[in-house]
């Protein structure tokens, strides 16, 4: 996976993060139950944050392209998919059983995350 590839899917990820979350101020206060307004907007901050770090990842790989940095980005946006896309799917059909797979989207993110620091540690060798 290419850099301008990770760089562009995490522009589109925070434009989503940002349109998803005005959605759930505007249209779904009136909608959803305390309980599931939270997990929606639990979806939408986990995923601003991992745009961030998706962001910091196309970064380094325009400076090298590593194996690690490419494993990393692939786990972000995964966990992405995974994680906030099953609190969106939960909050907005309440079907409980979707939150099941919200744990697997989690370990994607900290797979990314540690592939993260290892392709760090080793630019710096």
């Amino acid at each position: 996976m290419s850099a301008r590839f990770t760089l562009v899917t995490a522009a589109l990820l925070a434009a989503l993060s940002v349109a998803l979350g005005a959605f759930a101020a505007h249209g779904l206060r009136t909608l959803l139950s305390e309980r599931l307004l939270e997990v929606f907007q639990t979806g939408v901050q986990y995923q601003f944050w991992h745009v961030g770090a998706l962001l910091v990842t196309g970064l380094l790989q325009q400076r090298s392209n590593s194996r690690g940095l490419q494993v990393s980005a692939a786990a972000f946006m995964l966990g992405i998919c995974v994680f906030s896309g099953s609190l969106y799917v939960l909050a907005l059909s309440g079907i409980h059983w979707v939150g099941a797979i919200t744990p697997l989207g989690g370990i994607a993110f900290i797979i990314g995350w540690l592939s993260l620091a290892v392709s760090i540690y080793q630019q710096g060798k």
